[in-house]
């Protein structure tokens, strides 16, 4: 779905929306090999000016201790507990006010924005009847407000009690979403795409050296020890630096952070709002991969079974 964007006071208007980014070639001594990233944790609610007020002031804190790329959670734009039609009624296209927010947050302060956004479907959807439905959608946001990547969830939340599938539409199989920040390749995936590892195994193999993780991670017995054992293990497995910002309580587990391509948590909050920041480091990257080649051993691809 390519729609065309409206004008922005801070940019010219984009010409559309992309479906994933581009990977970079291979860094020379001019590119710049270190970037300073944000995970971001707020309670959004049911006011979507209430949200992007609170995302507003979290960005320019980032923004104002360095960081370039700045991660808010699945849900920033709309959050409840349990989704119902209240979703559906406050979706919106990407050309909404919401997006057009968070564009303008992004020209604001001279960053990257990722953060998930409830978007209704398009007409090819309505027309199947689909009306009832939205996507649950990661929008990364460039400094000049044009669109750097769109990702909508694939895998959907029908666990733990939940039926996400209900008000959600799953997001097509598409090429990984990805977009570049000062030379360094970030991918997108969503909260419950974590338990997924082929998932997440894609978005490193298309070339991704960040792997961004907005998240709701519904609290419960356990659940913070799931969400931690897992961001390592796809950080380790993949070789990747992981950034994962979740709701804070009582909406969310919280325990967002960044961990490094050798499992390391690097930085990491509560259960309160607030932001973590640290660097993500290439030469790093590159020796944590010298050491442990498991992109370039492994013997398998991941092919989808729809």
């Amino acid at each position: 779905m390519q729609p065309q964007q409206p004008p922005q006071a801070s940019a010219t208007a984009p010409a559309g929306v992309p479906t994933s980014g581009s990977v970079i070639a291979p860094a020379t001594a001019a590119t710049r090999r270190t970037l300073d990233v944000a995970v971001v944790q707020f309670d959004p609610y049911t006011d979507k000016d209430a949200n992007l007020a609170l995302l507003r002031a979290q960005v320019r804190e980032a923004a104002e201790h360095g960081a370039r790329v700045v991660i808010a959670p699945e849900y920033s734009m709309f959050a409840v507990k349990r989704l119902d039609e209240r979703v559906v009624a406050a979706a919106e296209p990407l050309t909404g006010p919401y997006v057009t927010g968070l564009r303008g947050l992004a020209a604001e302060f001279g960053v990257h924005v990722v953060a998930g956004v409830v978007e209704a479907p398009g007409a090819i959807e309505r027309a199947d009847g689909e009306s009832g439905k939205v996507y649950n959608t990661l929008v990364a946001a460039a400094p000049d407000a044009e669109f750097a990547a769109v990702y909508r969830k694939v895998h959907l939340y029908d666990a733990f009690g939940f039926l996400e599938s209900d008000t959600v539409l799953p997001g097509p199989i598409a090429e990984p979403a990805t977009f570049t920040a000062d030379g360094v390749v970030f991918g997108l995936q969503t909260c419950f795409d974590l338990r997924f590892p082929e998932g997440c195994r894609r978005v490193a193999a298309a070339g991704a050296q960040v792997l961004a993780l907005p998240a709701q991670w519904i609290p419960g017995p356990g659940k913070v020890d799931q969400w931690t054992t897992l961001l390592r293990a796809r950080a380790i497995e993949n070789t990747v630096y992981v950034a994962a910002a979740d709701h804070a309580a009582p909406r969310g587990a919280g325990a967002s952070m960044i961990v490094d391509p050798a499992g390391l948590v690097l930085a990491e909050l509560g259960e309160a709002p607030g932001i973590a920041t640290a660097r993500v480091d290439l030469e790093h990257l590159d020796a944590i991969r010298a050491a442990n080649p498991s992109l370039t051993l492994r013997r398998f691809t991941v092919t989808p079974l729809d």
